[in-house]
């Protein structure tokens, strides 16, 4: 059940609110809809009520408001506007990383997708739905987590008829499970269709509050439909005759009506024998008169579109069946399983997400597979030359004009996109609203950015010694150790996808990440080099080599490694220029955060 108490917008400026003192119910076990024309208040109380937009009242969800519904996704569908998922990433991609936050099993998504008829389209990329395509999606995302309560806006904008009667369907099977509908819609036939109670709006306040039937009763009034190439002539005869006999007092009231497209007419208030005779005074060609009710016109002879993907109904998989007649048809729709009680998310959740997220798009492992070959094309050609270079840049491909290794741009660039594609297209929230800085979600990037990035640099150190011993037949000679090389590229992948990661958080932008990457070496570096190259750097003359001379303590095997890649980069001013920014983005984060209410 869902209750709302005097909702009321924050005031616009020389404006009155969108929506001011709403009140209204939306039971259980039944679909409430909010009516009104374009601009009424609609989709901004459904914003308010689920705390997306500034304002005043309250709403409540089964008696608790949102902030105090623990798993508000398990409990409350979402459905505002279009889908805000990666247009590369598939469906069934997309709803299996929305199942990890939710803490649902996996194969929960390819329930809801068969529920929907999405399941033939579960490997196509979200940029190549249609629109109705698009509001189904919508609709499994907000049935993922089995919730009581569905919130949606408008979700029959854009579907043809045949799939609004499927939606009708569906809507109506779920309310007769207990589920309490909540939806907002423009069109008061179809409203009707599908609404148990219908909340009126205009200029942000209510109008009436009704029950279907008095709704229809009030509101869906009887009307001629006519259709004729003469549609202008006719509406002036009309309303002559009309009004002669309102003057003569033959009529107690003036007819109504109404041009709704370039050749028909609805014409309120009257029969079809008076608008025949008028049109056959007028010779007026006819091509349709039919008495209709109110708003409804005609339904679709074809039934309900139950599939999107081209498969044909089984009704022998269904669950949990919801009868309803629709049209004169009795047509049957399938609900997804409910789910057992299950545990919270638990503090893995944001891994998970991040894990489901980084795999479904496939830019990364295409940027992750150029950078290996680009990477071993340099540490070959290095290696060819026969000119004496460090064990980093033979092994890593770090050429000389550039300012760090291809696996550490790389990594900085997928530390940019982790969060640049967050905020571009924020599955986490509806409506697209701007992505709340969770420390969860943050410390759940920096562990998966980091985790990448040394598997990235293992994997380019491996691959190009083997190429070495493949292509030249024995070991390349070069100054250093290899371990060494590894711990130094692994050190700077980490600390740029770090850099990449907090500096698109920070700005929610993936270009400032990028540029946060390339600062370091070229705006940074150079100006540490300066400074240490000065007075204020004579204090630090002989840090590397104190630190060298740790390494020849008793240490347990591997830790002198780890110590002699520290001296190394200690020794080189990118390795300070990574070592200085970190702190301060991490701060510029925290900062931001805690203004726009870290959670």
């Amino acid at each position: 059940m869902i209750q709302a108490i005097g909702l009321t917008s924050a005031p616009r400026r020389g404006q009155p609110p969108a929506v001011d003192d709403l009140t209204f119910e939306a039971r259980a076990g039944s679909v409430t809809a909010l009516l009104g024309p374009p601009g009424a208040g609609k989709s901004t109380a459904l914003r308010l009520m689920l705390q997306l937009s500034p304002g005043r009242g309250v709403a409540l969800f089964r008696g608790r408001p949102l902030s105090r519904v623990p798993h508000a996704t398990r409990e409350i569908g979402v459905l505002l506007g279009d889908v805000p998922g990666h247009p590369r990433r598939s469906a069934v991609g997309h709803l299996r990383m929305l199942a990890a936050a939710s803490g649902v099993p996996a194969g929960r998504a390819e329930d809801v997708l068969d529920v929907v008829g999405l399941s033939g389209l579960a490997d196509q990329r979200l940029g190549l739905f249609s629109r109705g395509m698009d509001r189904r999606l919508g609709l499994a995302s907000a049935l993922l987590g089995d919730p009581h309560t569905l919130v949606l806006d408008d979700p029959a904008d854009g579907l043809s008829p045949r799939e609004t009667a499927w939606l009708h369907t569906l809507l109506r099977g779920y309310a007769e499970q207990g589920g309490a509908v909540l939806v907002t819609g423009e069109d008061a036939g179809g409203v009707a269709r599908v609404a148990d109670r219908v909340v009126s709006l205009d200029g942000g306040r209510l109008v009436a509050d009704q029950t279907v039937a008095d709704f229809a009763r009030a509101r869906l009034r009887p009307r001629v439909a006519v259709r004729t190439p003469h549609a202008d002539r006719l509406a002036a005869a009309l309303t002559e005759r009309f009004r002669t006999a309102e003057e003569t007092g033959g009529a107690a009231g003036l007819p109504e009506i109404v041009r709704e497209s370039g050749s028909r007419l609805s014409v309120f208030g009257t029969t079809c024998a008076a608008v025949g005779e008028v049109a056959y005074q007028h010779r007026v060609l006819v091509h349709q008169l039919a008495d209709e009710v109110g708003v409804f016109g005609d339904r679709s002879p074809s039934g309900p579109l139950h599939r999107a993907d081209g498969r044909r109904s089984e009704e022998a998989v269904v669950v949990a069946p919801a009868q309803r007649s629709v049209g004169g048809l009795r047509d049957t729709t399938v609900l997804p399983p409910r789910l057992p009680a299950l545990p919270p998310p638990g503090p893995s959740w944001p891994v998970r997400y991040e894990l489901r997220r980084w795999a479904g798009v496939p830019t990364a492992w295409w940027l992750k597979a150029l950078v290996l070959l680009a990477g071993l094309v340099t540490a070959l050609a290095l290696a060819s030359s026969g000119a004496p270079r460090s064990a980093e840049r033979v092994l890593t491909g770090w050429a000389d004009p550039l300012p760090l290794p291809p696996v550490a741009i790389a990594a900085g660039v997928l530390g940019a996109l982790a969060f640049g594609h967050e905020f571009r297209y924020p599955a986490l929230t509806p409506a697209r609203v701007a992505v709340p800085r969770r420390l969860s979600l943050l410390l759940g990037k920096l562990a998966v950015s980091g985790a990448l990035a040394v598997l990235l640099a293992c994997a380019t150190v491996a691959i190009n010694s083997t190429s070495f011993t493949l292509v030249f037949g024995e070991d390349v000679a070069f100054d250093g150790s290899w371990q060494v090389a590894l711990i130094g590229a692994a050190a700077l992948s980490v600390g740029c996808a770090w850099a990449g990661l907090l500096a698109a958080g920070i700005f929610r932008s993936t270009l400032v990440g990028f540029a946060a990457v390339a600062a370091v070496p070229l705006v940074l570096t150079p100006v540490l080099r300066t400074v240490l190259d000065g007075p204020a750097g004579q204090s630090l003359d002989g840090l590397p080599g104190r630190m060298h001379a740790l390494t020849t303590l008793p240490f347990p095997s591997g830790v002198d490694h780890w110590l002699s890649a520290t001296a190394h980069l200690a020794s080189q001013p990118i390795g300070w220029a990574l070592a200085l920014s970190l702190p301060v983005l991490l701060g510029g984060y925290a900062l931001v955060s805690l203004r726009s209410g870290l959670r």
